[in-house]
């Protein structure tokens, strides 16, 4: 299938590993406009913010540079001394300019796609070697894209630029007759003014490339249906992903477990290692139902969110042990535990009407009787 019919078939949204691995081999968004626009912007914002400064650095230098006397002049050393020391000045004069020019260089491309370093963007592809796959390239839809985009841009900038210079042609033609500090600040502000315009330039070259380059990408991205169905079997079929899966059901089963254990009527502990809880509703005139149980850790839990909402808590062993291996979540009780368990809900409701003020204190049961066959010893 070619490259073209296949795009015609990626009508899928990419998934999140297809994203994910076109992220580690490179494969982002990237508007070289952009990083230009930055770039541009960074310098017009540093000599807006470090311009009297350069100026200052730039006439100090050349004052110093060009005030030689003729002892200075014949002195080899004295001159590589000068040079020297001339150069560093320079150097810290543009420092500042250079660290925010460098700062924008590096936030224009992060900020289309995010920041990535990939290892696999910069190994050789031995596709990209083969002429047949170049020619196609060349005359691509992107290809031609990308012609029409540098041919505009060139336009444009050659445009902005004799603007410019007609704009400032008097400026520029009165710099030579200026003194040296008037000068070197006169053709900061036209440098300035210059950089101004090749911004505007370039951010309206920049809104229409960002999108382009973000819708780009995506089509490379999308999916044919059966390239979602492969990946789907793959991923279903790795013993790491169903472990993971059945993992996360666990966790939302015991979730949603630990939200029924207030509106239980009894908690029915081991006293330690098992807790179970029920709950009747005598108007529907079912058997009781078992909304949580555990052992350990999460029987502990159960425990305290009793506890903590007052529901009334029984310690009976074989009982608790006879309900937790018997019932299911959210399943009636056996028919062999009815009596068993009635027992322990009339004597729950025999409290909460004494806590009510109503009658006496009720005896806690005694261990009920369990059929052998739902007996379950420690």
């Amino acid at each position: 299938m070619s490259d073209e019919s296949s795009s015609e078939d990626r009508t899928e949204e990419p998934t999140d590993k297809r994203k994910r691995e076109a992220r580690e081999e490179g494969q982002l968004p990237r508007s070289r406009e952009l990083g230009t626009l930055t770039v541009v912007m960074g310098g017009l914002i540093a000599l807006l913010a470090f311009g009297s400064v350069l100026g200052d650095a730039l006439l100090d230098l050349m004052r110093g540079s060009f005030s030689l006397n003729r002892e200075a002049v014949l002195d080899e050393r004295n001159m590589g001394i000068m040079l020297l020391t001339s150069g560093k000045a320079a150097m810290l004069g543009m420092m500042p300019v250079f660290l925010v020019l460098v700062l924008a260089a590096v936030i224009g491309p992060i900020a289309l796609g995010g920041f990535l370093f990939s290892s696999k963007s910069l190994q050789p592809k031995f596709s990209r070697m083969n002429p047949l796959s170049g020619l196609k390239r060349m005359f691509s839809t992107h290809a031609l894209m990308e012609l029409g985009k540098a041919l505009a841009k060139f336009v444009l900038l050659l445009t902005i630029a004799i603007m410019v210079l007609l704009s400032e042609r008097d400026a520029l033609l009165s710099i030579a007759k200026e003194p040296l500090g008037s000068a070197i600040i006169h053709s900061i502000k036209v440098a300035g003014h210059a950089a101004l315009m090749v911004s505007l330039g370039l951010l309206l070259i920049a809104a229409i490339d960002v999108p382009f380059q973000w819708y780009s990408n995506k089509k490379k991205l999308m999916m044919t249906k059966q390239q979602i169905k492969d990946e789907y079997k793959d991923s279903e079929g790795k013993p790491e992903v169903k472990g993971r899966m059945r993992q996360m059901q666990r966790e939302m089963a015991q979730r949603r477990m630990m939200t029924a254990v207030p509106e239980a009527d009894v908690i029915i502990t081991n006293p330690t290692h098992y807790a179970v809880a029920l709950k009747y509703d005598a108007a529907t005139g079912g058997a009781p139902i078992l909304v949580a149980k555990g052992s350990d850790f999460v029987a502990l839990k159960i425990r305290e969110l009793a506890q903590e909402h007052a529901v009334t808590t029984l310690e009976s062993p074989a009982l608790a042990r006879a309900v937790y291996y018997s019932t299911d979540i959210d399943g009636e009780i056996p028919a062999g535990l009815y009596i068993a368990v009635a027992q322990v809900l009339a004597y729950v409701y025999q409290l909460k009407q004494y806590k009510a003020g109503q009658g006496r204190r009720p005896e806690q049961p005694h261990e009920p009787p369990i059929p052998p066959d739902l007996r379950r010893d420690e």
